[in-house]
């Protein structure tokens, strides 16, 4: 069992050995020794276990923003990024736990990719390529590689599109240079103090393109939709697992008085609702993304408008064609392909038997939906 440096001497070793192994996360505990995550699984390094509290609380100060140091002893949590010397970048949550500092620490490679390289279908393209307005959102829980998705697209801008880019993150993952567009990257806690401010002016800085690192609170969730509804594109982030959740999600944070305005307004705002989920590979280590599109057709802006969120499942099968696809479709593909196996797709699918079925070649997905357009 290796004994542990000094704790700012520790870190950079760890972030180091992290990026070596190509793990996505590292975990600091009081009591434990360091975890690191590779391919969905966690495994617990061989070296003596985290002292203290303090101890972790060295280690974050060597690379915490003096002013997210004081965000969490007054909050009890505090977010932050980090580059390490690998050139990797780092997304940090420490938090306090049963009054000790614990951390998780996630890494996000330096490198911005693809649409290939992500392995996600050509709708993602083809949809960024083709959108110059409005609103898209990629939805997913924890950990499903929103990030990078957005990432993706927002490279795709840059590279094709003469725009002026606002993003609103927290923290700032991934780092652009400006090629055909001009991108402006701000950082809660540091360039501006929380998505409210940062929104509240963003459109006086004329902007073609506002990026918001995720749609958390009702404020947030209205100046995304006015946004999109005066001629930007806006492209945001969401943590629910499906398209149809993630109308649930939006209407939450509303009275049920402005219910009705909210729909009118995603009815001619919504561009798409992209979903993923990172599932198991068939082979030890690999991970695929399963997705779920939803576009905003006429069929779709009808049914938001009569609160029919209900037929968004049928409405992913039926139009399939025009690019639309669900998780079941897409876990069935994925194991066509052999990327991954027919347990862990069934295991992982929202509607077992429907899976089952469409292996099978059977699929009765749209039916009652059919019967009803």
């Amino acid at each position: 069992m290796t004994p542990l440096q000094a704790p700012r001497d520790e870190i950079r070793l760890l972030l180091a050995f992290v990026s070596k192994n190509e793990a996505s996360d590292l975990h600091l505990k009081v009591g434990l020794p360091p975890f690191i995550r590779i391919g969905g699984q966690l495994r617990h390094l061989d070296v003596h276990p985290l002292p203290s509290s303090e101890y972790i609380m060295e280690m974050m100060a060597e690379i915490m923003p003096k002013s997210r140091l004081e965000e969490y002893k007054e909050l009890g949590s505090a977010d932050f990024a980090v580059l390490a010397e690998s050139g990797d970048r780092f997304r940090v949550n420490a938090f306090r736990s049963d009054g000790q500092m614990h951390a998780a620490l996630r890494r996000v490679q330096h490198i911005i990719p693809d649409f290939a390289e992500l392995q996600l279908p050509s709708v993602y393209e083809e949809t960024i390529g083709k959108t110059h307005d409005g609103l898209i959102i990629v939805s997913g829980v924890t950990g499903s590689g929103k990030s990078s998705t957005l990432a993706a697209m927002l490279d795709h801008i840059n590279t094709h599109q003469n725009m002026h880019v606002i993003t609103i993150e927290d923290p700032i993952e991934f780092r652009f240079q400006s090629k055909k567009s001009i991108i402006s990257q701000r950082e809660i806690g540091i360039d501006v103090p929380n998505y409210a401010h940062a929104l509240r002016y963003v459109v006086r800085q004329d902007p073609d393109c506002i990026l918001i690192g995720e749609l958390r609170d009702k404020e947030t969730i209205l100046a995304a939709i006015q946004a999109a509804e005066t001629g930007h594109l806006v492209l945001a982030s969401m943590h629910c697992s499906d398209a149809e959740q993630s109308f649930s999600r939006i209407l939450e944070f509303f009275p049920q008085e402005e219910h009705a305005f909210i729909r009118s307004s995603l009815a001619n705002s919504l561009r798409a609702i992209m979903c993923q989920r990172l599932v198991k590979g068939a082979n030890e280590g690999e991970r695929f993304p399963a997705t779920e599109v939803l576009l905003n057709n006429s069929l779709v802006k009808e049914r938001i408008l009569n609160s029919q969120d209900d037929d968004i499942p049928a409405i992913l099968n039926v139009c399939h064609d025009e690019g639309m696809r669900n998780f079941t479709y897409s876990l069935c593909e994925l194991v066509n392909a052999g990327a991954i196996s027919k347990e862990v797709a069934i295991e992982y699918a929202p509607h077992r038997e429907a899976l089952i079925s469409l292996l099978k070649g059977i699929d009765t997905a749209g039916a009652g939906l059919v019967s009803r357009v």
